[in-house]
């Protein structure tokens, strides 16, 4: 048999693919499928054909494609007349080929009905349509029937008995329908798996030209999750139209900006997978923006105002004109030129977009676009003294650099028209816009300048902070790198703008470190979340253990022995958690956790009420731990116990979403650290900072600082996403 592919559109009518399959399946030639019912219109090239009958192909080695499901069926008649034709003359299976293609396979319900009749009718005392065996004859029709919808619906009414006999018995047949019920199968989870999937079609123009992207952060601070989304995205195009990402640092607000800024967003964005293939920075153009400036002077299109701050906003509100707006082009020119050198006439002014005085959209009203400032520039140092604004340097610097297409957040969006009124003020090359939600969430502020107050208010450790969503903020808190780029791609380029959860993606952080995250115990000693002053850990003894303690090599990690062994202690002393004591009852089988079971025998305590001083447990290694209500942690004493802090952190604001007229204030969370001192294994002390572990029924834990010597070893609580109420603790 000579080999041949099949093409099939998985979009196509499964009338048209049905018969082609089973014809496939029944020679053998499964494996010569390419492969079944994957292949898309555009992937095989067939959207030129207007004939949806197109989406079937096959090709013969060394032979042209053929279309259509007719054709098709033919052309493996053809080859392979000795696997699915009997003695009867050829024609009569090339006829019924043709009666399922023409006949069967359109929408029109008379036209179907009638054909169905005439089928039912040539069925009669007939098993097969031609002959004594099954035929391609057989295949085409049964194919194409089981694909139709309005031939099913009259096949389940029962009315048309010869061929409802027919075609249950054809069905029956596991060599025609396996590759039926495999192609159905694969749809469906196709189906599935992209209903899942993040759509990142949003149909960009020109791609054909050669696609160039740019991820402009300001270094006034340090990269955010909603920065991590728009760098990610951008790179994500440039890459997917096998194009260009600039990282470009819009550096044009000296009074903000610094090199550790910089710099920290650059090792982030390395983090994160993300290296620009150009870096640049707006200051690189400060003399062209300077000398675009003075050319819009020059074309009427910008005036100096030395209005005040307060004044000024007050006229943009109301769509009133500023008395300076209509000033020669000369005097504009020299008042520029003061601003330039920072005199005290320059000082005073501003210049101006001479674009509209009462556009509906506030944006347009005469914007500024050079400011000036004398303060020292971390690159440029003192050699510039007015500077542009972001919205006047961003689109001529992404049409100087090429860009092709900027991707911006939805806020930015009543600014487009701006965007473009600079570049065509100016007759420069057009930028295509895009614009992409940014990213939200409940009880979290993205906003540099309320993130900047806390750190100047000492509100919290810093821009690191855990409480932050700083990148690395959130890294400090346990987030892996690996999860927060699957989370921000996973949210795609969508308009939609949602106030999103922190539950998710610490849900999806779990599933990456839980596989590969050390066990380890800790027994808490005192905590400060219930303002106890408090809370011990309970000595307990143990008769039938060994003694002198026992030192065991367990599994870090029951499911990854990849991750190594562990020193566990079996003694006759060990420390147990003070909840876990006072819930014990007297006669109770518990387990031991690594161990075994153990009967509670004495509980000793000063009264019902309170703490459970200590207590005495027999071994019963032979009992069932299935049947035990109670699993709970241990540590024997005879070992060299390491002293530990965990924390956990609570939101820094107390409102889901500060709205612009709120005082921040006014939100802010008084209480967002709590601090628990525990004892853990000692295998602990190899522990190193920023390793993730977890400690068995208190939860996961990123190791902030390592144990050493007179040094307690500090960790913090990583969410998990599933029903953490930390403000619940207070």
């Amino acid at each position: 048999m000579a080999p041949f592919n099949l093409v099939v559109a998985q979009k196509a009518s499964p009338g048209l693919i049905y018969p082609v399959l089973i014809a496939a399946s029944i020679v053998n030639a499964v494996d010569n499928i390419q492969p079944v019912a994957i292949v898309t219109y555009k992937d095989v090239d067939l959207l030129d054909r207007k004939d949806k009958a197109s989406a079937v192909g096959v090709q013969f080695d060394g032979e042209e494609m053929i279309y259509g499901p007719e054709g098709v069926l033919y052309r493996i008649l053809k080859s392979y007349s000795s696997s699915l034709r009997s003695r009867v003359e050829s024609t009569a299976e090339d006829e019924w080929i043709k009666f399922s293609t023409t006949r069967l396979s359109g929408g029109d319900f008379k036209a179907t009905s009638a054909a169905l009749e005439e089928l039912n009718d040539h069925l009669t005392l007939r098993t097969f349509l031609v002959g004594y065996t099954l035929t391609i004859a057989d295949i085409a029709v049964w194919g194409v029937l089981n694909g139709n919808g309005q031939a099913i619906s009259a096949i389940k009414r029962n009315h048309l008995p010869n061929l409802v006999r027919w075609f249950k018995y054809i069905g029956s047949i596991e060599r025609v329908t396996t590759s039926v019920d495999s192609f159905k199968a694969e749809a469906i989870t196709k189906k599935k798996a992209k209903s899942k999937e993040t759509n990142y079609d949003i149909g960009l123009m020109d791609t054909e030209k050669g696609v160039v992207t740019r991820f402009p952060p300001e270094p006034s601070g340090y990269l955010h999750i909603g920065h991590a989304k728009a760098a990610m995205l951008n790179q994500y195009f440039a890459q997917h139209y096998n194009g260009t990402l600039i990282v470009r640092f819009d550096d044009t607000n000296p009074t903000k900006e610094k090199q550790e800024f910089q710099d920290s967003i650059l090792q982030d964005l390395e983090l994160l997978g993300i290296r620009g293939d150009k870096l640049s920075y707006t200051s690189d153009h400060f003399d062209a923006l300077y000398d675009l400036a003075i050319e819009m002077i020059k074309r009427g299109k910008a005036y100096c105002d030395d209005t005040t701050q307060e004044q000024m906003r007050a006229e943009r509100m109301d769509g009133i004109a500023s008395k300076n707006r209509d000033r020669s082009v000369e005097e504009n020119i020299k008042i520029f030129e003061e601003m330039a050198r920072a005199t005290e006439a320059g000082i005073k002014n501003c210049l101006r977009a001479k674009i509209s005085v009462d556009d509906p959209n506030k944006a347009m009203r005469d914007p500024v676009i050079y400011r000036c400032n004398p303060s020292a520039h971390h690159r440029t140092g003192e050699k510039y003294k007015v500077y542009p604004t972001y919205d006047f340097a961003c689109p001529l610097v992404d049409s100087i650099e090429g860009v092709t297409h900027a991707l911006r957040t939805v806020e930015y969006r009543d600014r487009n028209p701006q965007y473009w009124w600079m570049l065509e003020a100016l007759g420069m090359r057009k930028v295509h816009v895009w614009d992409f939600a940014r990213l939200n969430f409940i009880k979290t502020l993205l906003s540099k300048r309320k993130l900047t107050w806390f750190v100047e208010q000492g509100l919290v450790w810093g821009w690191d902070d855990p409480r932050f969503p700083t990148v690395r903020g959130i890294r400090r808190r346990g987030m892996t790198i690996e999860a927060l780029r699957q989370f921000i791609l996973a949210q795609g380029p969508s308009k939609n703008v949602v106030n999103l959860d922190w539950t998710i993606i610490w849900a999806g952080n779990k599933k990456v470190i839980d596989p590969i995250a050390p066990r380890h115990t800790a027994i808490i000693k005192k905590s400060q979340i219930h303002k106890i002053p408090t809370h011990p850990s309970v000595k307990a003894t143990i008769t039938g253990a060994p003694t002198p303690a026992v030192c065991e090599d367990k599994p870090k990690h029951k499911k990854n022995s990849a991750i190594g062994t562990k020193k566990t202690y079996l003694g006759s002393t060990i420390l147990l958690d003070q909840a876990d004591a006072r819930s014990f009852r007297e006669n109770e089988e518990i387990t031991l956790m690594d161990w075994g079971n153990a009967i509670i025998t004495s509980i000793e305590r000063a009264s019902p009420e309170s703490d459970v001083t200590s207590l005495t447990l027999k071994l019963h290694l032979e009992g069932d731990f299935k049947k035990t209500e109670k699993k709970v942690t241990w540590l024997a004493t005879e070992q060299s116990l390491v002293p530990v802090e965990l924390v956990d952190f609570d939101y820094l604001i107390t409102k889901d979403k500060l709205e612009e007229e709120d005082d921040l204030a006014n939100f802010i969370n008084k209480e967002t650290e709590f601090r628990e001192d525990a004892i853990a294994d000692e295998n602990v002390r190899n522990v190193r900072v920023d390793d993730i572990i977890q400690f068995e029924r208190n939860g996961y834990y990123r190791c902030d600082r390592a144990a050493a010597e007179g040094v307690k070893a500090v960790f913090f609580l990583i969410p998990t996403g599933k029903g953490e109420k930390t403000a619940d603790k207070k």
